[in-house]
């Protein structure tokens, strides 16, 4: 029987990627890169490099722990990296990789869509909410 190499099985496992599917890997990135904080530091690091002070000043409502856990997972799955210089106070900047630049285009984007589109998503809410307060109080009143 033929060995084969782990790159040739990572090959084949790429081909065989289905992100429909609950324990691909590619449905388990998916679920980290549409987490709102994930988006908002990707987007806020396409500008350049910042410090991690920085950082939760741009982001408004961020938590320091939920800061610090969503820049590590995203140091792990390579989408950024993290510098320390030794000074006092010590120095942290984060920067994204050639690989979260190319996902920036796409979040910064996204980012971008919700901004323009904001306000037709107000309206059709309204809407909605209007429509399903009628039905609901005309249900009441028949029989």
């Amino acid at each position: 029987m033929a060995t084969t190499t782990a790159a040739q099985r990572r090959e084949r496992a790429r081909v065989e990627y289905d992100a429909f599917l609950r324990d691909c890997p590619t449905n388990q990135l998916l679920d980290r890169i549409s987490d709102k904080w994930v988006s908002l530091i990707v987007a806020a690091l396409a500008a350049g490099p910042m410090r991690y002070s920085d950082l939760g000043r741009r982001i408004a409502g961020v938590s320091p722990k939920m800061l610090t856990q969503t820049l590590r997972s995203l140091e792990r799955d390579g989408i950024l990296t993290r510098t320390v210089t030794p000074s006092v106070p010590v120095r942290v900047d984060y920067e994204l990789t050639p690989l979260g630049r190319n996902l920036a285009l796409l979040l910064t984007a996204v980012k971008d869509w919700a901004e323009t589109h904001i306000e037709e998503v107000h309206r059709a809410r309204e809407r909605y909410d209007a429509e399903r307060d009628e039905a609901g109080s005309g249900a009441g009143t028949q029989g």
